[in-house]
């Protein structure tokens, strides 16, 4: 797990979270999550989210985001009965 103990001092400052996609979410860091040890969880306020050319998709007062990369995606819970 990377070291994002350094989110913690940017707590109530304004941030831009940036993805090799060209989108981003920029927002106020109000919570990191865990309270101690490893950030693995960021509360931000006044969350703005862009596309890669920079159009703005999303406005949240309150947005949750695992400051991780991800390493995968798969289905947890579906449709059942299909064959």
């Amino acid at each position: 797990m990377p070291d994002n103990t350094r989110l913690r001092q940017m707590v109530s400052h304004r941030v831009a979270f940036d993805y090799d996609t060209g989108a981003k979410i920029v927002g106020y860091i109000s919570a990191c999550k865990p309270a101690s040890g490893p950030v693995e969880l960021v509360v931000l306020s006044k969350a703005e989210v862009f596309d890669h050319e920079g159009e703005l998709l999303e406005r949240h007062e309150a947005f949750s985001l695992v400051p991780n990369a991800l390493i995968g995606v798969g289905i947890a819970e579906g449709p059942r009965g299909r064959k």
